[in-house]
């Protein structure tokens, strides 16, 4: 028996969360294995449990998303520590004896990947730092627009 979990495009995870019907804890979980990467953002919801941590808390996680229909996993690319996460979680879940249906999937592209695409989608991104991304344009708007040595000199176009 294989416990690879499939990957799932962003497009299906952005239409569960958007839709209103469906509750995080209840009807799916996002389960982002990124460690101090974490930090800058994140996908709405999303539970960080680190994968150097999984092995210590997989049983704790299996227990309180046993009836979770849906468990989609992450890491910033999704080409390492999300699979390996889903593997051991699945593989955890079926050694527990844990009954029921649950769908495993991996994100696509990872956390990089939701971010190139959905950066400026408020509804899916928290705790979003901008400066992380090595984005800066809105500090420059505001050190514009606070700056007094610049008032007067017409602004960039």
């Amino acid at each position: 028996m294989s416990y690879a979990a499939p990957y799932i495009e962003s497009e299906e995870l952005v239409a569960v969360i958007r839709d209103k019907t469906k509750i995080p804890g209840k009807d799916y979980v996002v389960i982002d294995v990124r460690d101090k990467d974490f930090y800058g953002g994140n996908i709405p919801g999303a539970i960080n449990v680190p994968a150097h941590h999984l092995i210590d808390k997989g049983n704790e996680l299996i227990e309180k998303y046993k009836d979770v229909p849906q468990v989609y996993f992450h890491c910033a690319l999704s080409q390492q520590r999300g699979p390996k996460a889903a593997r051991i979680y699945k593989e955890m879940r079926h050694l527990t004896g844990v009954q029921g249906v649950q769908e495993v999937n991996v994100l696509r592209g990872g956390f990089d990947g939701w971010h190139a695409r959905y950066c400026k989608e408020k509804d899916l991104i928290e705790n979003y730092v901008p400066s992380v991304w090595g984005i800066f344009e809105d500090d420059d708007k505001k050190e514009e627009e606070d700056n007094p040595y610049l008032a007067g000199i017409p602004k960039r176009q």
